[in-house]
């Protein structure tokens, strides 16, 4: 039996699961795509500009603004931006960039979440239907014949279809969900370490004011502005 024949005999419940599964699928694929662009590369830029910042703030801001691509880079750079802020700014700027990020990350968790609830309970409910359908079909004067028998069990057969098809999707879902989540726990680690360490490198530049010196302005084009 091939699937369009298993998807035909699965009964009106197979609709919405092929729905389902095509929304799984392509939420799936567009998490794979997003998340193998930037786990092989937040650790880099992370400490490219945290090494950066050791020694010129400056250039650790152009850093994180070139690497605004990635999630980190944005991070970074939400709080590299501003001009001398206070400590407490400057954490407060960090923390706001990173919940931003973190549910940017999570994009997609509630479709699977739906498709990990309502996959089963469809194929479930397939089950029933095609139960009543095949029971219903059933005479009281064929009641003990090899023909009733027969037709029973192929109904049965046939109505467990939908559930076996949504135990699949839903099970799939679940992994990739556990997966991206595991990714999600994973880059929110990677957030806290650092921004903990760059908040720590510029309290200790703000106490001892080693900031670098904003550029002069240009008297022509100050005397050119209107």
């Amino acid at each position: 039996m091939n699937i369009p024949e298993l998807f035909a005999r699965g009964g009106v419940a197979m609709w919405p699961l092929l729905f389902l599964s095509i929304l799984a699928l392509g939420t799936i694929i567009e998490r794979i795509w997003f998340w193998s662009r930037i786990l092989t590369r937040e650790r880099e830029v992370a400490g490219r500009v945290i090494e950066a910042a050791r020694r010129d703030w400056q250039a650790a801001s152009d850093i994180a603004a070139r690497s605004t691509g990635l999630p980190m880079g944005r991070f970074l750079s939400s709080a590299l931006r501003l001009v001398r802020p206070d400590p407490e700014v400057f954490r407060l700027a960090l923390e706001i960039s990173a919940n931003e990020e973190i549910a940017t990350m999570s994009k997609g968790d509630k479709v699977l979440e739906a498709v990990i609830a309502l996959s089963p309970l469809l194929g479930l409910l397939g089950t029933v239907l095609g139960l009543i359908n095949s029971l219903g079909s059933i005479q009281i004067s064929d009641l003990g014949s090899g023909d009733a028998t027969t037709g029973t069990s192929l109904g049965i057969s046939e109505a467990l279809i939908s559930t076996a098809a949504g135990l699949i999707i839903a099970i799939i879902s679940l992994a990739f969900y556990r997966l991206f989540q595991g990714f999600v726990f994973g880059q929110a680690k990677v957030f806290r370490q650092s921004g903990s360490e760059l908040e720590l490198l510029y309290r200790q530049a703000w106490a001892s004011q080693s900031f670098p010196t904003p550029p002069a302005a240009d008297p022509e084009a100050e005397k050119t502005s209107p």
